[in-house]
């Protein structure tokens, strides 16, 4: 049986370089949609659904970083995100899986590495295992959801990647070069954008499960902490 196609949203002010995406693609694995602006997109998510989003940083008038934020927090989309840019500056990055970006794709890219990152989080995505717990803790991979007792956070993007590798290694730590592979995929990730992650993890576990359960093993990475073995 032919597995249905992937559904993505390609967001790209310059024609040319959608127009390439497109016929690169094709139309038998993937079924494509393109918005050329931020308000576009936002109406095209809000009527359909995606597997997976491609959204261009700079766009005109609305951001693809403000278009990423309005994404998570006002439309409670949880569909995987992949930022195009030029800017590759590591404070550039951190801001982009800040705004809920779950991958970070340089410009100039092959469009073969572009597949490939648009078949990696729809697997992530569609594919994962059942929900994990730890103590009273509790995460679905499925939905990106961490749950404490009655209180549940919706996570995505990077803060989804750093909690489900804590809640897959607990009681054990997570090392500062494996929590860089989750965030970026490369190991040599700046220490401060890992650190700007896990405060961002932090304050939302707190906010919304009022605890942070994340503890710092000084000078070798985190663990998760639930509130009894605190």
């Amino acid at each position: 049986m032919t597995p249905p196609p992937v559904r993505v949203l390609v967001v790209e002010d310059h024609r040319g370089l959608a127009e390439n995406l497109f016929e690169f693609l094709g139309e038998t694995r993937y079924a494509l949609d393109f918005a050329a602006d931020g308000p576009t997109a936002l109406r095209l998510v809000a009527a359909n659904v995606y597997d997976v989003i491609v959204l261009d940083v700079m766009l005109p008038g609305m951001s693809g970083l403000d278009v990423c934020q309005t994404l998570r927090e006002t439309l409670q989309c949880r569909t995987p995100v992949i930022f195009m840019t030029a800017k590759d500056h590591i404070d550039d990055k951190v801001e982009g899986f800040a705004r809920g970006a779950d991958d970070y794709l340089v410009k100039p890219f092959h469009l073969r590495e572009l597949a490939v990152r648009i078949e990696a989080l729809h697997r992530r995505s569609t594919g994962g295992p059942g929900e994990l717990t730890a103590g009273a803790v509790r995460f679905a991979p499925g939905t990106l959801q961490a749950g404490l007792g009655q209180a549940h956070v919706q996570l995505s993007g990077a803060s989804a990647r750093l909690f489900e590798a804590l809640m897959r290694a607990h009681p054990h730590y997570v090392s500062h070069e494996q929590l860089a592979e989750h965030v970026s995929g490369e190991r040599d990730t700046d220490a401060n954008s890992v650190r700007t992650h896990v405060y961002l993890l932090r304050r939302q576990l707190q906010d919304h499960l009022g605890h942070a359960l994340v503890k710092t093993v000084h000078g070798r990475g985190y663990r998760l902490e639930p509130p009894s073995e605190a």
